[in-house]
């Protein structure tokens, strides 16, 4: 008799299977919703341990009722609750019985074919743990954004963390698979009670005991936003400043137990992904907060970066998270928060005024004098550039039309030593990013050495606001193409923005105090029609500038604000009649823009007027 194949042995073995722990409190309206899309994953879901944390409404009688009809479903309820996510995973990973298992969330959803993915790659590449893309899914209007695309953009097999640092960056628990055997022989488990981003910590300690891990392409785990919900989830309720010291109470964990386990790559990874990740999102959102939550977030961040060490600061110096870190590490009290928002933004933008220490080196501002001297060694493709935007509507002929003004800000020579030529406008549509509005290159000119300086520099309040210059003044080549017969989308150079200042030449060392930096400008026709065609929606502006040897710089656009700018306008329309358009500045500063066409756009308008009204 032939001896038995390999692969013949393969064939007869049992598929391994996998469970997953669906966890949920008070989520009547979607638990049932979330166990199924497991059940549904097919034969390699073995099981799926429900565990409801004590609910009051009636959670544990619909699981229970879905369990009776699914003999693979078993139901586990907690006495009391718990407080936390961690405690109840924990307490169905005590109840798995199958070798591998994931998380799943109560208001989430795993796609079809996303257990096949994960468990082939993990049983292909021998590995302990199998990660892959988590979408976030806007609710209501469904828009999906990806988290860490970069690390799920092909197949791979990462043989240790320490090989991939950009591990630390996906904190989620939910978008992998792990071999149960591993976590228990680890003993890897969640933290208890209430503790506010535990899978920060759970991810840190799968990391710390150094798995075999593949990483897959394939969409995972869909993620729901619901920012409407009466009680946000954990991520997305930010109101209060206990949150941040959950965050970063978890993040000190996760560096520790990396530390602790002889993995100080990873632990300083943790470390500039708090800077790049964590800080700036909190820093765009302190405008929002009262003057004692700032104060209050301001005293745990100095407390919490106190703790870095040179070597944590040393490593891609001028990379905005460390700039910004080191302004609040330097001030006792908070300072500059508007242009700290505009450097936390993505991408990142320092705004005027760029001042010098008596040597000449480059610092954050004459009264805190923070070295910026790595900005000179950033390539200019890294830069936060500063770019202004405003738009006004402007008439030609009868008819009234959009256009936008841009002024880049020169930054301690870098700009004009790379030389930057041309300026496009792309406007990416908020609910659906696939959709993009593209403007042709437009020349980017550098503003005369004479305009006429006004204002703070820095200062959101630049004279740029106090409305258009009047007809036929000297220079104006606005007012010209506003009067002038031009195609519809052409574009032009624009008069640099009143405040400009003469243009510093490359290498100049400058002297102690502000700078007089120099800028170009260029102005561009908005192209409505096309803004319009999809119907009422948010679009946000991205400028793509390049320079003399072909480098590009993606930017956005800071938001001027002031009289006459960020005005709804109603445009006439051949095709919808009139059309309603709000510019607005986001939570980082940047411009975007509100579009409503038509009759239905004008009532959809009145009608959130009205209920903002009301409540």
């Amino acid at each position: 008799m032939n001896a038995e194949s390999e692969t013949d042995r393969d064939a007869r073995k049992p598929p391994a299977g996998v469970a997953v722990v669906v966890i949920g409190y008070d989520d009547a309206a979607h638990v049932t919703d979330a166990v199924r899309s497991a059940l549904a994953q097919g034969p390699a879901v073995r099981e799926v341990v429900a565990v409801d944390d004590c609910s009051t409404d009636g959670s544990a009688g619909l699981l229970d009722r879905l369990a009776a009809s699914e003999p693979r479903l078993r139901v586990i309820r907690r006495r009391a609750n718990s407080g936390g996510c961690g405690t109840p995973r924990n307490t169905g990973l005590d109840a798995v019985t199958s070798p591998y298992v994931m998380f799943l969330d109560s208001d989430d959803v795993l796609p079809p074919g996303a257990v096949d993915a994960l468990l082939e790659a993990a049983e292909g590449a021998h590995a302990e743990v199998a990660g892959g893309l988590c979408v976030r899914r806007e609710l209501p209007s469904g828009r999906e954004v990806p988290w860490q695309a970069r690390l799920y953009a092909l197949h791979s097999v990462v043989p240790h963390p320490a090989r991939r640092p950009r591990l630390v960056h996906d904190t989620l628990c939910v978008n992998k698979l792990y071999r149960t055997g591993f976590l228990r022989a680890h003993g890897i488990r969640f933290p208890e009670g209430r503790f506010p981003y535990e899978d920060v910590v759970f991810i840190a300690r799968v990391l710390a005991a150094a798995p075999r891990i593949a990483l897959v392409p394939d969409r995972v785990y869909v993620w729901h936003v619901r920012r409407s919900a009466g009680r946000l989830s954990i991520s997305l309720d930010r109101s209060g400043v206990e949150n941040w010291r959950a965050r970063t109470e978890a993040c000190r964990q996760a560096y520790e137990v990396l530390l602790g386990a002889g993995q100080k790559e990873l632990a300083r990874a943790v470390r500039a992904k708090f800077l790049d990740h964590d800080l700036r999102m909190y820093v765009r959102e302190l405008g929002l907060r009262d003057a004692a939550y700032r104060q209050a977030w301001w005293e745990l961040t100095r407390a919490h970066l106190a703790e870095y060490d040179a070597d944590d600061w040393a490593r891609n110096p001028a990379a905005p998270g460390r700039l910004i870190g080191r302004v609040v590490l330097a001030s006792p009290e908070p300072c500059d928060l508007p242009r700290l928002r505009e450097l936390a933004a993505r991408p990142a933008r320092l705004c005027p005024p760029y001042a010098r220490a008596a040597d000449g080196t480059p610092v954050w501002s004459d009264a805190l004098p923070v070295s910026l001297e790595p900005l000179r060694a950033r390539p200019v493709r890294a830069l936060p550039l500063a770019v202004d935007a405003e738009l006004r509507p402007c008439a030609r002929g009868t008819r009234l039309r959009l256009r936008l003004r841009l002024r880049l800000h020169e930054l301690y020579g870098r700009v004009a030593q790379a030389g930057p030529e041309s300026v496009e406008a792309e406007w990416l549509h908020r609910d659906d990013g696939g959709v993009v509005v593209r403007d042709t290159a437009v020349p980017l000119a550098p503003c005369p050495s004479g305009s006429e300086p006004g204002g703070t520099a820095g200062s959101e309040a630049v004279v740029l606001a106090q409305g258009p210059e009047p007809a036929g003044r000297a220079g104006s080549g606005a007012v010209a193409l506003a009067r002038g017969a031009e195609p519809a989308g052409a574009v032009a150079v624009g008069p640099c923005a009143r405040g400009a200042e003469p243009a510093e030449p490359a290498g100049t060392a400058g002297t102690a105090g502000s700078v007089r930096g120099g800028a170009w400008s260029a102005e561009v026709a908005v192209d409505l029609a096309a803004l319009s065609a999809l119907g009422a929606g948010t679009w946000d502006l991205r400028l793509r500038i390049r320079f003399r040897d072909g480098v590009s710089r993606d930017v956005s656009a800071h938001a001027l604000r002031g009289a006459g700018l960020l005005r709804r306008s109603a445009v006439p329309s051949v095709r919808h009649g009139v059309v309603l358009v709000q510019p607005y500045a986001t939570h980082s500063g940047a411009l975007a823009l509100r579009v409503a066409p038509g009759v239905r756009g004008v009532l959809s308008v009145a009608r959130a007027r009205l209920r903002r009204l009301l409540h």
